[in-house]
């Protein structure tokens, strides 16, 4: 394979990197960075980048465009994933792969004072305080908030409640105190210790161990009975039967699986890729985050699940331990056990996890379609432009069908999609005229000749690609069709056959499988429906026009104006034979009446016996 060439200062600097694990920056010739990669090895991996040609289109842009390269030596491969993250964060080089966060989720925290505070916050401050979450949606934050708050009588005020500020009698009871909202910390009426005792159970809940808090709400309503205090056990039943409902609507997955982090992932090949993280506590999903990637270099999906993980880490202060998946990131995690699982309780997990990135899509999808339709398009044609094996956006689409019921009326539809949409007022049919018999091969070479020898005679645009419903004898027919008109190079075609993943692609025999769920076979669905729709109801047309003109037409002595009197007056043929003597008179006279009434008629001819 041919070498992409580089200056003798970047080639020295290539020879001599070293064998161990790293990052490496690129930089292009006004010094900008364009693109940060880990390496195990610096040496090897830089080297592959410039010792062939590459398969993906961008890369081997982003070689060609390397004026300079810089490296940093780091212990480990999660060292360098580490740096990895941040200096892509830091320059956002143009061929890396982008994490599309754009939001900010809302954590809870439990601050760090004597008397802690529990609110909403969308910002972390490194000043002690805990934080839980974030909550990727809002509604199940304050859900969490009123069970707390209903379960502990916690304040709300913002002042800085110590036994100094206790003893000087600062403090003064609010409304919240009186509606039994607040203990009244700030005058003292309850202890640090107590109050402590709460924010404990508090965090229980906002780990998600409920089954703990449970048991003590039970050990002490047992305990509140047997002192006949049966008020204040009353009182306890209510919230225990509180956290009990709520509990009810976590996910509950299995009792049998403890704490396991699990990253499910949407990835249908395209330039966006999903990635849910969910922890998972004694079985009840506690945390779910969705993460989204763009594709810039053709990363696996085995590198965005190592940015993911990573990512994670540093967000959420996650230290990983057990991790379902259904791959392994690409990088060697110390400490951290990988399960892929192939069935049972954390397979279901795993499913789980998937299904909550694939929903998650759906709904961006539908966010981008109502909000910003143009970028919804322009994903669409990127889908197809990579699933076509195209240089270009198809904007315009052309997809051809031939139509010949029992080898009569042979026919052929061209429908045009533009954007990814039906362009009705483009369609087109032909009548084949040079083909004698039913040959679809030949049919297809004629109407692409003609549509194309046309379109480039009126000076009209060309699409970028011609889809032909067939296998490899159509698509042959169109190349045939292409190569004569000097377009084999201009203009991509394809052959779609009757399964309709398989997509054929010229000289090659083997076809591509498009994924079900790419948006792409919907498109291909539909051009092929519109195309089929278009060609059999215009073959419908024809031979029903053949019929009606046959059937008059063998009449002999009937020129054309007396047939499109009659068609005229009566609509149709049928209604002609259903019409007695004196009518049909009516219209062409009693001499043609008598040929036609009779053509029509030939049982009520009476033939004289001598």
């Amino acid at each position: 394979m041919p070498k992409h060439r580089k200056s003798a200062e970047l080639e020295e600097k290539i020879s001599i990197l070293p064998t161990t694990p790293g990052v490496y920056m690129y930089y292009d010739s006004e010094g900008n960075v364009i693109y940060v990669g880990k390496a195990k090895n610096l040496k090897r991996r830089v080297s592959s980048y410039f010792n062939r040609t590459h398969d993906s289109v961008r890369t081997n842009l982003l070689v060609r465009a390397i004026a300079d390269m810089k490296y940093i030596v780091v212990p480990t491969e999660q060292d360098a994933l580490n740096l990895e993250n941040s200096m892509i964060k830091e320059y956002q080089p143009r061929y890396n792969v982008l994490l599309k966060d754009d939001k900010s989720y809302p954590w809870i925290v439990v601050t760090k004072e004597p008397y802690p505070r529990v609110f909403m916050t969308r910002k972390r401050i490194k000043d002690g305080s805990k934080y839980y979450g974030p909550y990727t949606d809002t509604a199940s934050a304050r859900t969490v908030l009123d069970l707390i708050r209903v379960l502990y009588q916690l304040r709300s005020c913002r002042h800085a409640i110590t036994r100094e500020y206790i003893s000087k009698g600062k403090g003064r009871l609010c409304l919240d105190y009186h509606l039994k909202r607040c203990s009244g910390p700030c005058t003292g009426l309850i202890s640090e210790e107590e109050y402590g005792t709460q924010i404990e159970r508090i965090k229980q809940i906002l780990r998600g161990d409920m089954n703990e808090l449970l048991e003590h709400l039970r050990s002490e309503m047992a305990q509140l009975s047997e002192e006949l205090r049966f008020e204040e056990a009353h009182q306890l039943k209510l919230k225990y039967d509180m956290v009990e409902r709520y509990t009810a609507k976590s996910v509950i997955v299995s009792q049998t699986i403890g704490d396991v982090d699990v990253f499910g992932i949407d990835d249908d090949g395209g330039a966006e890729v999903f990635i849910n993280y969910m922890h998972v506590r004694r079985g009840a999903v506690v945390r779910s985050v969705t993460l989204e990637y763009k594709r810039r270099l053709d990363e696996t999906a085995s590198q965005l699940l190592g940015y993911a993980m990573d990512e994670i880490r540093s967000q959420l202060g996650v230290e990983f331990e057990e991790v379902v998946a259904a791959q392994e990131p690409d990088v060697e995690m110390e400490g951290v056990t990988f399960i892929i699982p192939q069935r049972g309780d954390k397979f279901k997990l795993l499913e789980v996890s998937e299904k909550n990135a694939r929903q998650y899509k759906i709904d961006a999808l539908k966010h981008l379609e109502r909000h910003n339709p143009e970028e919804r398009t322009n994903r669409l044609l990127e889908r197809m432009k990579a699933d076509f094996r195209l240089s270009v956006l198809p904007r315009h689409i052309e997809c051809f069908d031939n139509s010949n019921i029992q080898g009569t009326n042979p026919v052929a539809s061209c429908v045009v999609f533009r954007d990814g949409k039906p362009s009705k007022s483009d369609y087109r049919h032909f009548n084949i005229k040079t083909v004698v018999g039913p040959d679809d091969f030949a049919s297809m070479k004629e109407v692409l000749t003609r549509r194309y020898t046309r379109l480039m005679n009126e000076g009209k645009e060309l699409p970028q690609l011609i889809v032909v419903d067939g296998g490899k004898g159509q698509l042959s027919a169109a190349v045939e069709a292409l190569e004569g008109m000097g377009l084999r190079g201009t203009i991509a075609v394809a052959g779609i056959a009757k399964r309709l993943e398989e997509i054929y692609f010229p000289g090659d025999s083997i076809p591509l499988y498009i994924d079900k769920s790419s948006e792409t076979l919907r498109v291909v669905q539909h051009m092929r429906d519109e195309a089929h729709r278009f060609g059999i109801t215009h073959h419908r047309n024809r031979r029903s026009k053949s019929q009606t003109v046959s059937a008059l037409d063998s009449i002999k002595g009937i020129g054309e104006k007396t047939r499109t009197a009659l068609l005229t007056k009566f609509r149709s043929v049928k209604r002609i034979g259903e019409a007695d003597l004196d009518e049909i008179a009516s219209v062409i006279g009693p001499a043609k009446a008598s040929i036609v009434y009779s053509a029509l008629h030939p049982s009520d001819i009476q033939i004289d016996k001598e």
